[in-house]
């Protein structure tokens, strides 16, 4: 007797169990996104990423630590492929270290603007280095993160219009080999200097000038020690959105599919912040009384291609990189 009722009593689970709706494949495959970045939580990328957080909520638990909260900067991508974080912002220079032909994609002058950049990412040419990203990191590339345009701010009242008005020139530039190069790249005598001792290293004149993009300017009032900003655009920063590949190959596509339309969302609202930024400095520096005027760029382009095709920075790099970048409209 006992036998028969726990055999009915089964029999009539299976049946409830059947005969019960199907969960949603999202309600049954949530899934955890831990984001680690370096930039604040007042930076116009942290409210574009809590958008991304938002699009997503109904079918992803996003956990956003900014501010390197979670890793220090430099080190997100082994956490990555360690597994340690499902996704990072990760500078180019990052894939650089592991994939030495990534280093063109952190090179002065590649990009004419963030359009451009946009275009070459979308392009054969992004793609290919997407796979050797997914490849030989395991990592899978969302898209570019735009955060402004580097341009030469001096104190002397020497106008610029090619790369030899900038010989003699003082230019502080970031400590490091490549940052010194590009600062040569320009026409001028690149000096390191820490970023805390610039706006005294100006006043004092031990440099003459500097580079940074102009939020970046304003916020350390740079403006205050010095007379123009040449508008030389010779570096379009960025950083890489980008999550494991481990990660990404076990979602389902719809899951893909809604991550980068979420991303695609950041990465256009956060390019569109900041070029109103961009232009909001230029109004403001004029204001103050600086100049603010554009160079001859295309002299500056092609003599910066020129010195680096020239040295061993370029070694490393697909044959005809440039050319095949250059020619993307």
């Amino acid at each position: 007797m006992r036998s028969h009722t726990g055999r009915r009593s089964v029999l009539t689970a299976a049946a409830a169990t059947l005969a019960a709706p199907a969960l949603p494949a999202h309600a049954q495959a949530r899934r955890r996104i831990r984001f680690t970045a370096v930039f604040s939580d007042q930076d116009i990328r942290a409210d574009a990423m809590r958008g991304f957080q938002r699009d997503l909520a109904g079918d992803f638990d996003i956990e956003l630590h900014l501010n390197a909260t979670l890793f220090r900067q430099g080190t997100e991508l082994v956490a990555i492929q360690r597994g340690n974080v499902e996704m990072a912002n990760l500078a180019p220079q990052d894939f650089s270290r592991q994939i030495p032909a990534w280093s063109v994609m952190a090179s002065a002058y590649l990009f004419r603007d963030v359009d451009h950049m946009s275009k070459v990412f979308a392009s054969p040419v992004g793609e290919e280095f997407k796979k050797m990203a997914r490849d030989q990191l395991n990592v899978q590339i969302l898209g570019p993160l735009y955060f402004g345009t580097r341009h030469v701010n001096l104190k002397p009242r020497r106008r610029i219009t090619t790369p030899a008005d900038m010989a003699g020139i003082k230019l502080r530039m970031p400590p490091g080999e490549t940052w010194q190069f590009l600062g040569e790249a320009l026409g001028a005598n690149p000096t390191p200097v820490a970023f805390a001792e610039l706006y005294t290293a100006l006043q004092s004149g031990t440099v003459d000038g500097q580079d940074n993009p102009l939020p970046a300017s304003r916020t350390m009032r740079f403006h205050e020690v010095t007379t123009q900003f040449v508008l030389t655009s010779h570096l379009v920063a960025y950083d890489l959105l980008s999550v494991s590949s481990r990660f990404w190959d076990g979602l389902t596509a719809a899951q893909r599919s809604a991550i980068q339309a979420a991303a695609d969302k950041a990465i256009a609202e956060s390019t569109r912040r900041h070029l109103v930024q961009e232009q909001e400095c230029v109004d403001f520096f004029k204001a103050q009384g600086l100049e603010v005027y554009a160079p001859n760029v295309d002299a500056f382009r092609t003599e910066a291609q020129r010195r680096y095709l020239a040295s061993s920075q370029s070694q490393s790099w697909p044959p005809g990189i440039l050319d095949r970048i250059n020619a993307i409209r």
